[in-house]
């Protein structure tokens, strides 16, 4: 998804959400201090997600597994793009119609749960939540409730692309140990060694890569539902990614600025413009069929030095959640369970919404994966030693975080701001969201 369509979602959804989301209510026994149980008879449930042909289809196939275990549960399936999704469920959850069933990201998950929007899940007994790690299920919460089941987990790090790096006679350097300098001097390799034809690296630009950053230099983004990184430490963030253009190692900034209404296969790294990427290496995949089905490979994030210590965390890459207006909820945790605990409902889905939360149905998949799934499940086992507590989820009002970071990231590229001033206008132009959505 670019970074375009998710600014023009979020501005969509936050503007209806404010509207309309203040009157929901739990609906259904949830929250009414007695249990959610199951109806007598048949019940249809809504349930929907955003993802292309390739998700539609295996879910459709995972409903149709549900449904066979559960007769009297009817479920119809709505889902669009990324582009159109955020739009639509604002302006059903405005007009009380929301699914009883929602696909839920990160960034919007404190905006629907805190008004009220979204049914607390630990309160459905009917969704089993033990088999999660609890530092990923910690992700899915937010005030004094858990609004969201993980579906799957992502890590962050650097997708290269071995083909070429082998076209151009170079050789990759130990990625357990290296440093940001040892990373830079070699993105700029990759660059003269091509004549510049292609670039070392792409930069990076999103809430998951700042987090990491301010980890690694012993900062945190948000506690309790505040922004409190350091304008030092969002600044230094913007400088590296500065360096990188200034010296070389990327792209200039009219090529990062076309690149941020493009789609993944229009990617500069997935058009061979480009040897490495900062992303989710959950999309290595889907990275290597655009690519050619080029060889690909996984590196750590370079450090400042061998003892980071446990800066890593694992992200959900997409949760479900319960519309606290939905009249089945007892129903609509029974379904959750299904996708994401039930065995079957592993091998149908597989990894294609990432690697799974529930780390027993990782297991269970194993000898199914293909040598790309492989190599995600092996780089985050490699990553376990650097695994510290998950960070507070993006709180209420912060929603357009990935939009901000682009917008101040290519003031700086194009001089039109200094890093610290970026970091100061971003860290303000946030807290001013945040307050306001309170």
């Amino acid at each position: 998804m670019s970074s375009a369509r998710r600014a023009a979602a979020g501005a969509v959804t936050i503007a209806l959400v404010s509207l309309g989301l203040a009157a929901c209510g739990v609906g259904s026994d949830a929250g009414s201090g007695k249990p959610a149980e199951l109806s007598k008879g048949d019940v249809t449930l809504r349930v929907n997600w955003w993802g292309g042909d390739a998700r539609t289809g295996l879910t459709q196939k995972a409903i149709a597994a549900f449904e066979k275990k559960h007769p009297t549960i009817h479920v119809t399936g709505e889902f669009s793009d990324w582009n159109g999704y955020w739009d639509k469920l604002a302006t059903a959850t405005a007009g009380g119609n929301s699914p009883d069933v929602i696909q839920m990201d990160q960034l919007y998950l404190a905006s629907y749960a805190n008004r009220g929007a979204l049914s607390d899940l630990s309160k459905l007994d009917q969704l089993k939540t033990s088999a999660l790690d609890p530092s990923v299920l910690g992700m899915g919460r937010t005030k004094d409730g858990l609004y969201a089941m993980p579906i799957s987990t992502t890590s962050f790090g650097l997708l290269v692309n071995q083909d070429k790096l082998d076209a151009l006679g170079i050789k990759l350097p130990d990625t357990n140990t290296w440093t940001w300098d040892q990373f830079d001097a070699f993105a700029r390799s990759v660059t003269e060694k091509s004549g510049g034809k292609v670039y070392g690296t792409t930069p990076w630009g999103n809430e998951y890569s700042l987090e990491l950053a301010a980890r690694q230099a012993g900062d945190q983004v948000f506690k309790d539902g505040q922004l409190v990184v350091k304008p030092e430490t969002v600044a230094g963030y913007f400088q590296r990614a500065l360096d990188w253009s200034k010296d070389g190692a990327s792209q200039q900034a009219s090529q990062f600025a076309e690149q941020a209404s493009a789609s993944l296969e229009q990617s500069d790294f997935a058009t061979g413009k480009s040897a490495m990427i900062f992303t989710q290496v959950s999309q290595l995949t889907a990275y290597a069929k655009a690519a050619g089905n080029a060889k690909l490979v996984v590196a750590k994030l370079p450090t400042a030095d061998a003892n980071a210590g446990k800066y890593f965390y694992l992200k959900p890459g997409m949760y479900w959640s319960v519309s606290a207006k939905s009249k089945h909820q007892a129903e609509a945790a029974l379904f959750i369970d299904f996708m994401v605990n039930d065995p079957d409902a592993g091998a149908i889905l597989g990894t294609e919404r990432g690697l799974p939360a529930n780390p027993t149905i990782v297991k269970a998949i194993t000898g199914s994966l293909t040598p790309n799934d492989k190599l995600v499940v092996d780089y985050t086992d490699a990553m376990k030693p650097t695994l510290g507590p998950a960070p507070e989820i993006v709180p209420n009002g912060a929603s357009d975080f990935d939009t901000l970071i682009l917008r101040y990231l290519q003031d700086v590229l194009f001089g039109k701001k200094t890093p610290q001033q970026a970091a100061d206008g971003m860290i303000s132009e946030l807290k001013s969201g945040i307050n306001a959505a309170k």
